[in-house]
C-alpha cells in the first residue's frame, strides 16, 4: 500500500427487510426500505472504488453472508468484514484500527447519496494537512470522519443517533488538541420525508422501490 493513499471503510447494514432503514418502513414498506438500502450500499461501495484513493472495506451487520456484501466485494476491489458487536463508536473505531497503514481512514456509512468520489478526494486531501475531517450531517451528526490515526477518545460517551453527535465530537477534537477540516454538510436519508427529498435529487433511486411494488 502506498504511503500516501487513503482507505475507505463503510459501515453497512444488510439489506434485510425489518433490519435496514427501518424509520422508512412507514413510508416504503419493510421491503421497500430493504430495497433503498440494496441500493444505497451498492452506490456508496462504488463511490468509495471510483475515488481511487486507495483501499475500500466494507463493514457489513450482522455479519457478512448477504448478497448485496458478496456482490460489492466480487471484484476484488473491496474487502469485506464482519461489524464487531458493541455500540456505533465500538465499531467505526474498529474499522480505523484494522486499516492498513497508509495517510489516514475515511469512516462513511451509506446514509448519505450525495457523497461523491470527489467529495472523497477532497477529504483525502484534508489529511494532508489536518489531523482529522469532518463532513456534518443536517442532522446534528456527521456523514463521514476522515482521520490520519486511530483515536479511542472520539468515539467513547457519545450519544449516537441523536443532534449531539457531532458537537461531541468537536469537543473531543478539542480535548485531543487535533487541528480538523469541516467540509459543508450534507443531509442523510433517514426518515420518510428525506425519500422525496432523494427523489427529487437522484431521480434514480426509484428503481429499487419501483420494482418492489411491482411485486406486491
Amino acid at each position: 500500500m502506498k504511503t500516501d493513499s487513503v482507505a475507505i471503510a463503510i459501515l453497512a447494514k444488510a439489506p434485510l427487510p425489518g433490519l435496514a432503514k427501518t424509520r422508512l418502513i412507514p413510508r416504503l414498506g419493510a421491503a421497500g426500505a430493504a430495497a433503498l438500502q440494496d441500493w444505497l450500499l451498492r452506490r456508496a461501495v462504488a463511490t468509495g472504488v471510483a475515488a481511487g484513493i486507495g483501499p475500500v472495506a466494507l463493514w457489513g451487520a450482522p455479519d457478512t453472508g448477504h448478497a448485496a456484501f458478496a456482490d460489492c466485494a466480487a471484484g476484488g476491489s473491496v474487502t469485506l468484514h464482519r461489524q464487531p458487536d458493541g455500540d456505533l463508536g465500538t465499531r467505526m473505531l474498529a474499522a480505523v484500527a484494522a486499516a492498513p497503514a497508509g495517510s489516514g481512514t475515511l469512516l462513511i456509512g451509506t446514509d448519505c447519496p450525495l457523497l461523491s468520489p470527489e467529495l472523497l478526494r477532497q477529504a483525502a486531501a484534508g489529511l494532508a494537512s489536518h489531523d482529522a475531517v469532518v463532513i456534518p450531517a443536517e442532522d446534528g451528526g456527521y456523514v463521514l470522519l476522515g482521520l490520519r490515526q486511530p483515536a479511542p477518545q472520539l468515539f467513547a460517551g457519545v450519544d449516537w443517533s441523536t443532534a449531539q453527535v457531532m458537537e461531541q465530537t468537536r469537543q473531543r477534537l478539542q480535548q485531543l488538541g487535533w487541528r480538523w477540516q469541516e467540509l459543508p454538510q450534507l443531509w442523510d436519508v433517514d426518515r420518510p420525508a428525506d425519500v422525496d427529498r432523494l427523489l427529487a435529487t437522484l431521480p434514480e433511486a426509484a428503481s429499487p422501490l419501483a420494482q418492489v411494488e411491482a411485486l406486491r
